[in-house]
């Protein structure tokens, strides 16, 4: 069991990761990426799949992920991403792995698969982690909770300038729709849906910069931290 966990939940492109990142920093704590650990397998399943095939193999999925590891190692500031040992950082964030994404996390043997990953990774940690269902699947008792959520028009410029900064070439128009593909999706899913847990802090994000963000929250956790140790 984790020590001590903030969960961020919320939509994509609402600054999670960012925020989630700058909190850990500031407190010292374990920055656990569960999106970046549903990319990697989902790029496992893209380089494994055939070339001309749409829909999912689902049974691909399932002897894919019984000879998948998929780890996260803070070295300083940055968590680097493994897939099977190989480095990863990098390749899960292209296009296509986002395109797929959410299809491959809405399978019901992947998220299980995953939670139990995410919470062995977590063992005796203090920790930050993002995603969909971080507060009301993966760790429902976590101490601290929030839900972001922004305008879908400012995300797809902060994830467009994200892209550009690592030289990929996407225009605005498909970022929009992939962003609304997205939320969509997720919210619909039959297994572990994007929810807001039902005590969970929200925080929109849309008028408001990173910086302001990752204040806003440490704020909140830091008060958690001084009221449990007056317990």
């Amino acid at each position: 069991m984790a020590a001590f966990v903030v969960a961020i939940d919320g939509v994509a492109g609402s600054g999670k990761s960012t925020t989630a990142k700058g909190v850990a920093r500031r407190l010292n704590l374990f920055y656990l990426d569960t999106g970046a650990m549903y990319r990697a397998f989902t790029l496992k399943y893209l380089r494994h799949r055939k070339a001309d095939e749409r829909d999912i193999d689902v049974g691909l999925i399932e002897e894919l992920l019984s000879t998948t590891a998929v780890d996260l190692c803070q070295e300083g500031d940055e968590v680097r991403v493994f897939l099977d040992r190989e480095a990863v950082s990098l390749a899960i964030r292209t296009p296509e792995v986002s395109r797929f994404v959410s299809q491959i996390s809405a399978i019901a043997e992947v998220r299980e698969w995953m939670v139990a990953r995410q919470r062995e990774v977590a063992e005796g940690k203090r920790v930050v982690c993002e995603g969909r269902d971080i507060g009301t699947v993966v760790f429902p008792e976590a101490q601290v909770k929030i839900f972001m959520d922004a305008d879908v028009k400012v995300r797809a410029a902060r994830r467009l300038k994200e892209m550009g900064e690592k030289k990929m070439d996407t225009e605005m128009g498909e970022v929009i729709e992939n962003l609304k593909f997205r939320d969509r999706y997720d919210s619909q899913r039959a297994h572990s849906p994007l929810k807001r847990a039902a005590d969970a802090i929200v925080i929109d994000t849309t008028n408001i910069t990173i910086d302001q963000e990752i204040d806003m929250v440490t704020k909140i956790v830091e008060k958690t931290l001084q009221d449990k140790r007056a317990l």
